[in-house]
């Protein structure tokens, strides 16, 4: 069976009620330096396009310093991560970089990445004064390796795709015992609970959407790499769930037109962030019940997706484009459109989730 370029439900998603933000979440975001909820952007020529009553951008191009949301979720997990292995009871980042200090303790942050989820890893370690350790593949653009090396963390290049850069920072940080691996996918029975502790960190950014929108929005755009962002959309979300992925990437997309987990094999890309050849394994129960319709774009599509964006003010990268690209290529689809909700009167959330490179 191939996997098509669209995948509708062919009946309604299972019912969920979205939980209440994890406690302390949103005072332990409020403390990082620069915290501040990113603009949510109206764009009316789009919806009068789409036939639909509003298309909204999460524009995060810059949230906590960084181009990227990652950092919502790193910063949650490390700081947490961190906390369990020195002990103390404070996530304030300055009483646990004294913590640290004070422990002397010689921890060691490890994950792999495809590239913004590293640089906050990177980031949050250099704010605890915490060395950091980046497994990154071949296929990664230099420039995304470079950020990581400058905010202080080692860079370590792997011969092969994504899965195999994830296979070896978990071989590495299984072997040393200082090692805190801050995996943002879940693969196996001993990833432990810093998974799920980044998807919590990813509850800010939704939960500013409907601060200030008064409610949900009718339908989420959400750009899916491992599908982290999505799970947490699905668990602390209210709407109908579009996933987008790279053409070159989409592995959510075959395993739910399969109905069961599926790698793919992934190439180059400019939408780096979304290069990754399998669904985390904690996602993937979650998405295969709750999104409502999943579709691929090509590379040409995002970039020039991206471009309106930054016509609207938007500085999105091509991830962040590829999710307004694919909301053009389901909408343009009935049985999409139907499977969504969509009507003349929805609302519709785009999360652009990078800034241009």
């Amino acid at each position: 069976m191939a996997t098509p370029a669209l995948w509708r439900r062919p009946g309604p998603p299972a019912g969920s009620r979205p939980r209440p933000l994890p406690d302390g979440l949103l005072p332990f975001h409020r403390l990082l330096p620069g915290y501040a909820p990113t603009p949510l952007v109206e764009l009316p020529e789009v919806a009068a396009r789409l036939r639909v009553g509003h298309v909204l951008v999460k524009d995060e191009s810059d949230r906590l310093g960084l181009p990227a949301f990652k950092m919502l979720g790193a910063s949650w997990a490390v700081a947490r991560a961190v906390r369990a292995r020195i002990g103390g009871t404070s996530l304030d980042p300055d009483v646990l970089r004294a913590c640290v200090a004070e422990s002397g303790a010689t921890l060691l942050l490890c994950t792999a990445t495809a590239g913004n989820h590293g640089r906050a890893v990177a980031r949050t370690a250099r704010l605890l004064g915490l060395p950091a350790r980046i497994w990154v593949s071949a296929a990664t653009p230099g420039h995304l390796c470079a950020a990581i090396e400058g905010e202080g963390a080692d860079v370590v290049r792997v011969d092969g795709q994504y899965d195999d850069a994830v296979a070896a920072a978990h071989a590495a940080a299984a072997v040393h015992d200082d090692a805190v691996l801050v995996q943002d996918t879940a693969n196996g029975a001993n990833d432990g609970e810093v998974p799920g502790w980044i998807v919590e960190g990813y509850a800010t950014l939704l939960h500013e959407i409907h601060g200030e929108l008064g409610r949900a929005p009718d339908v989420l755009v959400v750009p899916v790499g491992v599908g982290s962002l999505a799970l947490a959309t699905a668990t602390y979300g209210a709407a109908a769930i579009l996933t987008v992925e790279p053409a070159e990437a989409a592995c959510l997309l075959t395993s739910l037109a399969h109905g069961e987990p599926r790698t793919v094999r992934t190439g180059r890309t400019a939408m780096a962030g979304l290069n990754a050849g399998t669904v985390s394994a904690a996602a993937w129960p979650v998405l295969r019940d709750r999104v409502t319709a999943a579709v691929a774009v090509p590379d040409e599509a995002a970039l020039a997706a991206a471009e309106q964006l930054h016509t609207a003010g938007v500085a999105a990268g091509a991830c962040g484009g590829a999710a307004l690209a694919g909301l053009e290529r389901a909408l343009a689809d009935p049985g999409a459109r139907e499977a969504l909700g969509v009507d003349e009167g929805s609302c519709v959330a785009v999360l652009s989730t990078d800034g241009e490179r």
